[in-house]
């Protein structure tokens, strides 16, 4: 594996991009650096977007005062400018190529995404040596179609667990999850955590509510041992 990474930047700088070669092509991570840092949290993006989706950004911007450097990670098929993405497979290969990048700071890794990214992060994480895992808006089943359930990917995970989702997540609601993997709600939110104007919560207020759970997830210990959910 090889890698091109900028100088490191001074404390107070923005993010810092790195390329990885990765078999499916050049992958991309996006530093969010913590200052001291205490634990890495890699996120890769869904098959609809990429890392400038709103519960990325907003985790990318909170946990570094808390000692977590967010990595948001684009899949090579994002950096090429493609529309459609791979093959489930592919995903996997690349994401477990950059993994070394992830892990070279030396600290604890949190395998994380929202959607496809998501998927991604619950089947390679035990294998990869993730600390944890957290999944957004995790694809439980395509619309409408419950009996094509992922199910399987959520339980078989044996690491510590957390999964966030709308209140109205097409892919999923919270109440049809399994035993022992019951989501932090976000209530009304849909499969990228948009709000209806209707909603009592405020898109700010969304964010706040993805991002305090998880903070607390991380430095209150809970991503350390297996999540009762």
């Amino acid at each position: 594996m090889s890698t091109q990474q900028q100088a490191p930047q001074p404390r107070g700088a923005g993010p810092r991009a790195e390329t990885v070669a990765t078999p499916a092509g050049e992958a991309r991570i996006t530093w969010h650096d913590a200052r001291p840092a205490h634990t890495v949290l890699a996120l890769g993006h869904g098959a609809g977007g990429g890392i400038e989706a709103r519960d990325l950004r907003a985790l990318a911007a909170a946990l570094p005062a808390q000692g977590v450097t967010v990595a948001l990670v684009e899949q090579p098929w994002r950096v090429a400018g493609k529309k459609v993405a791979p093959a489930p497979r592919t995903l996997d290969a690349a994401w477990s190529a950059l993994w070394p990048a992830l892990a070279l700071p030396g600290l604890p890794v949190i395998a994380g995404g929202r959607s496809a990214g998501a998927r991604v992060a619950c089947r390679t994480a035990g294998a990869l040596g993730a600390c944890a895992v957290l999944a957004l808006s995790f694809p439980l089943h395509p619309p409408g179609r419950p009996e094509k359930s992922r199910a399987e990917e959520l339980t078989s995970v044996e690491l510590p667990l957390l999964v966030v989702q709308g209140g109205r997540d097409p892919f999923g609601r919270p109440a049809e999850f399994p035993a022992g993997t019951a989501p932090v709600e976000v209530p009304g939110a849909d499969h990228g955590f948009a709000l209806p104007k209707s909603a009592e919560l405020t898109e700010a207020a969304a964010m706040e509510l993805v991002t305090g759970a998880v903070t607390r997830w991380i430095t209150g210990g809970r991503a350390a041992r297996r999540s009762a959910g």
